[in-house]
Parts: C-alpha cells; sequence; structure tokens
C-alpha cells in the first residue's frame, strides 16, 4: 500500500542504497494482531543480536520513530494509535502520497521501535530538517532528558551522529 510505511522506506531509501533486501527488517503491518506482531518483531531483532544502524528522524514534537511524547519511555516494539488529533496538512506531510479526498485511508496505527530497543542500537543516525523542527533539535540536545522529547534520551547513547540542516540548527548557538 502506498500509504505504508513498508512502501515508504522501500521507495525512498532501501531501492535508492545500496543494501541487501535481507538485511533490512520492518514489521509486518498486514498482521492485524498487534500484539502478536510486535512480539515477533522484537524477538526478531533480539535474535540478530542487535541493530547495527539505526536511522532516524526528529519529529516536531520531538518524537523519534513513532515515539511520541508521553509520560515514560516503551522499552520494546509496540504499536501507536496514530488517532491523535493531527491536522490535515500534518497528514499529508506524513503520507506524501495522501490528497484531502483520501485522508481516511490514512494508517491509523504504526509499528515503532521502543525507545529501549533503539538505544540498544550500535549507532545511531538522527537525521533533522526544516525550521519546524528548530525547536525539537535543541530541547533533544540541551533540554532535560524527558519522554515529554523522546529525542532527548539519544543523548545517553554512546554512539550518535546528527545530519542537520541550517533551518533545524537555527536555535542553536
Amino acid at each position: 500500500n502506498e500509504q505504508s510505511y513498508y512502501y515508504f522506506m522501500h521507495e525512498y531509501l532501501f531501492e535508492k542504497v545500496n543494501i541487501n533486501p535481507e538485511k533490512t527488517y520492518l514489521p509486518d503491518g498486514t498482521n492485524l494482531n498487534s500484539e502478536e506482531e510486535a512480539a515477533r518483531y522484537e524477538a526478531l531483532v533480539q535474535s540478530l543480536g542487535t541493530v547495527d544502524l539505526q536511522l532516524l528522524g526528529l519529529g516536531r514534537n520531538g518524537h523519534i520513530g513513532f515515539n511520541e511524547p508521553g509520560d515514560h519511555f516503551e522499552d520494546g516494539t509496540h504499536c501507536v494509535d496514530e488517532k491523535k488529533a493531527r491536522s490535515k496538512t500534518t497528514e499529508i506531510y506524513l503520507f506524501p502520497y495522501t490528497t484531502l479526498s483520501d485522508l481516511d485511508d490514512v494508517p491509523k496505527q504504526a509499528y515503532s521501535m521502543g525507545i529501549g530497543t533503539i538505544m540498544r542500537s550500535k549507532k545511531i543516525l538522527l537525521v533533522v530538517s526544516g525550521e519546524e523542527k528548530a525547536q525539537a533539535l535543541k530541547d533533544s540536545i540541551y533540554g532535560p532528558v524527558t519522554p515529554e522529547v523522546p529525542g532527548s534520551i539519544l543523548r545517553f547513547h554512546p554512539d550518535v551522529t546528527i545530519i542537520a540542516d541550517e533551518a533545524a540548527m537555527s536555535l542553536i548557538k
């Protein structure tokens, strides 16, 4: 499905880099049993030892993966309810093949590696672009480490590289 994260990752990353497709792993969004799929994916990641490279973006609210701000850090892979209030602009931003007429087709749930799984990765590459993410980047780097800004936890990882454009860095002196 063009609205799926699976499609997005293949279209915009896996098909454009020299990577063995057999070495890429994504949760199965077609499995309707979210607890079963989250457990299967977490077990798969653990069976591989650990993630070599975790590629993350930073959301406008400081989220990483689909780990949204909250009152605690999720440890393992879990299903996130995306039914939180979103503007139509945000939905189209997140799902670039979406038009205003087919917003009902946008996925309402997503699987996410938990913060614990992410933090066990050998290396993390955080990519941030756009002025609308400047505050989230500043808070992630200089604010308190808190689940209210999930990206802030990355300060405890021993090997994180941040790639950010000037607009995203605009609030950092």
